[in-house]
Parts: C-alpha cells; structure tokens; sequence
C-alpha cells in the first residue's frame, strides 16, 4: 500500500491553481470572483474541520455518536434541497423524509447483507454520498414541478375541468420530474469507466487497493446510487405536487409568489 504525500506546500502550490480561474473570472467579466475566493476560503475551514471531527469519530467507534452524524448529514441535505423548492409547501419535512427514507433504506440493505460494516468508517462517509445525490436528485424535481406547472398551467385546468383527480392531471408533470431528477445518475452511471473514474474507485486506488476490488466497490455504490435517487425522487415528487393544489383540489399558481 502507497502512502499519499501531501504536504502542506502541496497544498499552497495547489492553491495557486486557483489564480487560474480567478484570472478567468476577472478577464471576461464573469462577476463570481468574490463568490469563487469565498466558496475556497469555506471549503478549506469546512474540510479541516470535518477530518478532524471524523478523525475523533472514528477513533471512538461509538455506535450513537455515528448514528447522530448520519441524522446531521440528512438533515443537512434535506435543508439545502428545501431551499431550492422556490415556495412549495412543507418541502424541509419532504425533503428530510424522503432522503432519509433513500438513504436509509440503501445503507441499510448493505449492511444486511454484509457488504458494509456499521462502523463510522463506511457509515459516515456512504451515508453522505446517498444524502447528497437524493439532494440534487430532489432539488432537480422541485424546479422541475415550479417549471411544468408553470408552462403547463393550461392542461392541467383543462384535465381538472374534465373530472379528473389532481393525480391525473399532474401525471406528466410527475413522471417528467421524477426523470429529471433521476437523469444526471443515469448518465453518470452510463459513462462510468469510459468518461469518468469514480471519485470512490479513484481514492481506494490512490490508497493502493487492488483496482479490481475498487471496481467492485464501486458497482455496489452505484447500485446504491440509482436506488436512493429513485426513491428520493418519487417521495418527493409524489409528496411536494399537492402542495399546487388548495384542499377544494383547486390548482394555485404557486410560481408568482
């Protein structure tokens, strides 16, 4: 096994790449060279501070103390999804719910099986992994259902004036959300290998681990991967379109406030 040498002037010289897309942002007048130096100052206080937390964890082993660090990861998640729901009704308890049901329910069957240990090692991290694709996953759907119910007001009216249920008329807007959702995991997985290496597969080897188990591991991710995007985005989806709706199933153009 290899041991990885990054120094602290690895990372200053690596830091200094950073100047590249500044320079970019400066010379063609992009606007986001605060956002960028912000956005790298908090990743370097957040990282640090988070390896050392998980550092303690780890040491412990405590089986309460992980458990409450997976509640925080899907809260967290759940949080940042809401935020991007643009004024859909109770969407922090939908979107905490249903990452939590994604997550669980994934994490969970591996470690029935026994192809993951409950150990904070493999709980902390796969947990924020699964929590954080159902995030965009469900954020995808939210903006997707402001946008349809938005553009497709009209045959959604006239679906309702026919009779029918808020299901019914919502249909294509659901099944097109849900897909939304799903699709960036879909095209991931679809260039798997080809395209990309795995941020998973490509830290285990650089650990030194036998590229063909790394490959192993992650197939199993990726399982893992589709299942909790799928399920976060139904759950959401199924949950959050009743809130275009009053309790007379009358639809409220939730888009103009």
């Amino acid at each position: 096994m290899h041991n990885l040498a990054v120094t602290n002037s690895s990372l200053v010289l690596a830091a200094g790449l950073v100047l590249i897309a500044l320079y970019i942002g400066y010379h063609e007048k992009l606007g986001i060279d605060r956002d960028m130096i912000i956005g790298v100052l908090r990743a370097v206080i957040q990282l640090f501070a988070v390896g050392y937390l998980l550092k303690y964890i780890f040491k412990i082993d405590n089986v309460i103390l992980t458990i409450v660090m997976m509640l925080i990861i899907v809260f967290n998640a759940g949080y940042n999804a809401m935020k991007r729901s643009n004024g859909i009704p109770n969407t922090l308890m939908i979107s905490i719910v249903s990452i939590f049901v994604s997550t669980g329910v994934t994490v969970f069957s591996m470690v029935i099986t026994g192809a993951l240990k409950f150990i904070p090692m493999q709980m902390i991290p796969i947990t924020g992994m699964m929590a954080s694709q159902s995030m965009v996953a469900i954020g995808l759907c939210y903006r997707n259902l402001n946008t349809n119910f938005r553009d497709e007001r009209q045959q959604v009216l006239e679906k309702l004036s026919l009779g029918g249920t808020i299901k019914q008329s919502s249909s294509n807007i659901l099944r097109e959300s849900i897909k939304t959702g799903m699709q960036p995991t879909v095209d991931s997985t679809k260039t798997m290998g080809i395209v990309t290496l795995p941020g998973m597969m490509s830290g285990l080897i650089f650990a030194g681990i036998d590229p063909v188990y790394a490959i192993k591991y992650q197939i199993m991710i990726t399982f893992m991967l589709l299942a909790a995007t799928s399920l976060g985005s139904v759950m959401a989806c199924y949950w959050a379109y009743k809130g275009f709706y009053n309790s007379r199933d009358q639809l409220i153009d939730r888009t103009q406030k």
